[in-house]
């Protein structure tokens, strides 16, 4: 068969089963998406902003397991993608980044829209090339998808050459799979370290089991169930774990670490057998490693797919290599039932002195009332994204979380602007779903352009602004430990007393800036504010009935605080558990 360059990446996409492609256009891939323009299978979405188009990849890639695909032109184009390639790099999402380049003869002359997209994403992709021989384009298209999805998934990039795009090779096949020599991934843990971990999980009186996002890109959660209810084991999630475990199961002990529950902090520092599968011991779980899990040092199991993982920051005293769906089947047949009554009414203990808390009795609107709310008005039958900051813990806190692939967060790179083209990108693959982004004030802003997206496409997602007129998670750590110096933080007029030279705003002059009202309807969308907490529900029942991509802006106490808190470095014993502590401690 004679194909162009162009047409063999379709024939790839729409073989490799691909149904969305988000796109963002330019000269230097035209080619591909004029050809694309006549595929029936393949349908592309035009964000407003290549950083839009690479998370609306990466939430498609989080709610539906199948790779994200991202289209953008030379230059620019692909540069634009670079923080979304790192998000996904760092939380292991599968996405395929096809970018336009300037034809090979230019290549290295400085022509116009180049830039070396292969050296600049090698740090942030799981692999890239630059197709230079039409020859080599089937095979690469083939390889690309293959790393993508399997081993420790994450982002593959394709610079495409303008002029391989427009050659024609005749006799082309598309080839029917892979041969990587130096790319075998184990799949299957070792049957010795599968034994000898069942033993340590039946000799411990005290264990934890820590579930990550590696279980969620596995799709474990059936069997992470499985075990925690055998072996009698509570089970605390990452952020990017939540929904493997359900949150309203007896034995959850919902998200450990930095702004976890301080129950499920307790319970790893006092637990005798820590059984980590498909978590990486990342320092916003551990806080100071010399104090983490102290009593069972020795009784480390780590299961994970990338070796690289195990032991990077916390010592395994079982390393098991593989896939955690694999290994965790394995284990299931392989350990006996276990029980640990004394453990789980310690565990309940905690629960009941450390709760999640707020001060419930206030008239103000709190934001944690404002999510709290929304479960109760939806029954947690929803998808959530959320932007980066408080608005992100908050929802992770008073969110229940009672599925995989529900709660769709930014974990490793904490990147602002990821809420709204993620949930787009979510609404994309679920179009059926009701799809809520949580956002704060200060996030939201980064992306608002895809707002557009949404309503031309006809994408009812719902987003949440928790406006506090700050940056909320920085003047947070700046009233805690740089003696409420809010420096570069407040996004409303305010007289700063630290900024002498600022003159008072204006009396006729908004206090918050921008409108969101006026910018979700200038987008299309609708617009709603909400400044009580008893018109909540309200708005909630307006934003289910209209059709339609819907705003709602929460005006919220602005200095309400993200508790507990373990601040950056510190142990449990130093955790902020409540805003009560927190004012013990000034007192």
């Amino acid at each position: 068969m004679s194909m162009t360059g162009a047409q063999i990446i379709v024939d790839a996409l729409e073989r490799e089963g691909v149904q969305h492609v988000f796109s963002f256009p330019g000269g230097a891939i035209l080619d591909l998406a004029d050809a694309l323009a006549n595929s029936k299978k393949v349908r592309m979405i035009l964000a407003r902003h290549e950083q839009g188009a690479g998370h609306m990849a990466d939430g498609y890639a989080r709610s539906s397991g199948k790779p994200g695909v991202i289209l953008v032109t030379s230059g620019p184009g692909a540069t634009n993608i670079v923080t979304a390639l790192a998000n996904a790099h760092m939380d292991s999402i599968p996405i395929v980044a096809l970018t336009g380049q300037v034809p090979t003869a230019a290549i290295g002359n400085d022509a116009f829209q180049e830039a070396d997209v292969v050296g600049i994403t090698r740090p942030c992709t799981k692999h890239n090339y630059l197709v230079k021989d039409i020859r080599e384009l089937g095979r690469t298209l083939k390889e690309a998808f293959h790393i993508a999805t399997t081993g420790r998934p994450g982002p593959v990039l394709i610079d495409l050459p303008k002029d391989i795009q427009q050659q024609t090779l005749e006799n082309y096949a598309y080839p029917a799979k892979v041969e990587m020599r130096s790319y075998k991934p184990t799949i299957e843990g070792n049957p010795k370290q599968i034994e000898l971990a069942a033993r340590m999980i039946e000799r411990a009186k005290k264990p934890i089991l820590y579930v990550g996002g590696g279980a969620a890109a596995s799709g474990a959660h059936k069997e992470v169930i499985a075990l925690a209810e055998k072996c009698d084991l509570p089970t605390t999630t990452t952020l990017l774990g939540m929904g493997v475990f359900p949150e309203t199961h007896p034995l959850s002990l919902k998200m450990l670490g930095m702004h976890g529950t301080a129950y499920a902090n307790h319970a790893v520092h006092e637990c005798d057998c820590l059984i980590a599968a498909g978590a990486r011991f990342d320092d916003r779980v551990t806080g100071k490693l010399a104090t983490f899990a102290p009593h069972c040092r020795n009784a480390i199991i780590h299961i994970d797919i990338d070796p690289a993982s195990i032991s990077k920051s916390v010592a395994a005293a079982l390393p098991i290599v593989g896939d955690c769906r694999n290994v965790l089947k394995a284990l299931l047949k392989e350990v006996k039932p276990g029980r640990h009554p004394e453990w789980r009414a310690q565990i309940e203990e905690w629960k009941k002195k450390y709760p999640l808390s707020y001060d419930r009795a206030s008239k103000g609107l709190k934001p944690q009332y404002v999510i709290e709310q929304l479960y109760a008005f939806t029954g947690g039958d929803a998808i959530v994204t959320t932007e980066v900051g408080q608005h992100q813990m908050w929802a992770a806190q008073f969110w229940t979380t009672r599925e995989p692939r529900t709660f769709l967060s930014s974990g490793g790179l904490g990147t602002m602007g990821f809420g709204l083209p993620a949930a787009i990108g979510a609404q994309v693959a679920n179009p059926k779903r009701l799809v809520v982004n949580i956002a704060g004030d200060g996030s939201i802003q980064m992306n608002a352009q895809e707002f557009s997206v949404a309503a031309l496409n006809n994408l009812p997602v719902k987003t949440l602004i928790l406006n506090n007129g700050y940056l909320g998670m920085v003047r947070q750590w700046q009233q805690l430990f740089y003696g409420k110096r809010y420096v570069l933080t407040p996004l409303k007029r305010v007289n700063d007393p630290t900024l002498p030279t600022r003159k008072k705003p204006a009396k006729d002059l908004p206090e918050y800036i921008p409108d969101f009202v006026k910018l979700a309807e200038a987008h299309g969308c609708v617009g709603l504010r909400v400044t009580r907490k008893e018109d909540v529900e309200g708005a909630f029942k307006e934003m289910v009935k209209v059709k339609r991509p819907v705003v709602i802006d929460f005006l919220v106490e602005p200095e309400e605080n993200v508790f507990p808190m373990i601040p950056a470095g510190k142990s449990v014993a130093e955790m902020i558990a409540s805003h009560e502590d927190y004012t013990r401690g000034l007192a």
